[in-house]
This record gives C-alpha cells, structure tokens and sequence, in this order.
C-alpha cells in the first residue's frame, strides 16, 4: 500500500482550490469543449493547428482538474484552535532586531507566498516558530546560518 501524501491547507486555501476546481469544471472545461468543437469543424485533422492547440489546452485542463481533485482530497485542513500558539493559519509578526519588524501569514506550501508575505510551514522561519508563544525567542536554521528572532505577535 503507498503511502498518500497529505496536503496540508489552511480553510481559506482549501475554498480557493475548491473555487478554482469549480470554475475549471463549470467554465473551462466547455470553453475548451467548444473550441473543440469548432476547430474539429474545419476539416483535415492532421494539418489543423486550431485543433492541435485545442487538444493541447484540453489536456493541459484535464490535467490541472486531476491535481486539485488529488490535491482536495488529500488535504488537511489545519484549524489553529489556540490562537496564542504560532501554527498553520497564525498570523505573527517577529523581530529581526529592534525596530526590524515583519508579519507573516503561515500557510501550508501550496499556499505560500513570499510576495504577500505568506510563508509556508515548511519554511526556516515557518518551522521554527510553529509551537510557540508571544514574547519567545526563537533560533531559526537557515541555508545561510542559524539566527534569532522575537516572536512579537500570534493571532
């Protein structure tokens, strides 16, 4: 038996998966059946470009539907009930040094997003603050070095 790998989402990234499912199935997919439909028309199918490229962006669909089923069907779901405790869904706001301040969103890797200040639970500073408290000080291992940080705020 293999062993399935869990995804680990925070309840708004689950409903952005499902929303983006959803709309591939209800939207896309009938576009793309359409554009099918009409390039199948044109005639001679092993010289039709329009066809070759709607097979292609069929398959492409087809395959992005198939990763977010597997995807919403392994996932967890991480509730931060303790919301004094950094974990998966915690925003937290941590000191590099006095005055040096950064919040950050944790997420799970699929949800990461470095640019909005979303980091995965996966991440140097993700893993090293998930567990703990407000007011602590954390060492954070890093490719560069290991360095620490204050744990200014957990909501």
């Amino acid at each position: 038996m293999k062993k399935e790998n869990k995804v680990v989402l925070t309840a708004e990234g689950y409903l952005e998966l499902e929303a983006e499912l959803n709309d591939l199935k209800l939207n896309k997919r009938p576009e793309v059946i359409k554009t099918l439909k009409y390039a199948r028309s044109l005639g001679d199918l092993s010289e039709n470009a329009d066809y070759d490229a709607a097979r292609n962006e069929q398959a492409q669909l087809e395959s992005r539907i198939k990763e977010l089923e597997y995807k919403l069907e392994h996932s967890e779901i991480v509730d931060n009930k303790d919301k004094d405790i950094a974990n998966v869904g915690s925003t937290i706001v941590i000191e590099y040094e006095p005055g040096d301040d950064e919040e950050f969103k944790i997420v799970g890797s699929l949800e990461a997003d470095p640019f909005n200040n979303k980091i995965s639970n996966e991440s140097p500073i993700g893993k090293a603050v998930i567990g703990h408290k407000a007011g602590d000080t954390i060492s954070v291992d890093s490719p560069n070095g290991a360095y620490e940080v204050l744990l200014k705020s957990v909501c």
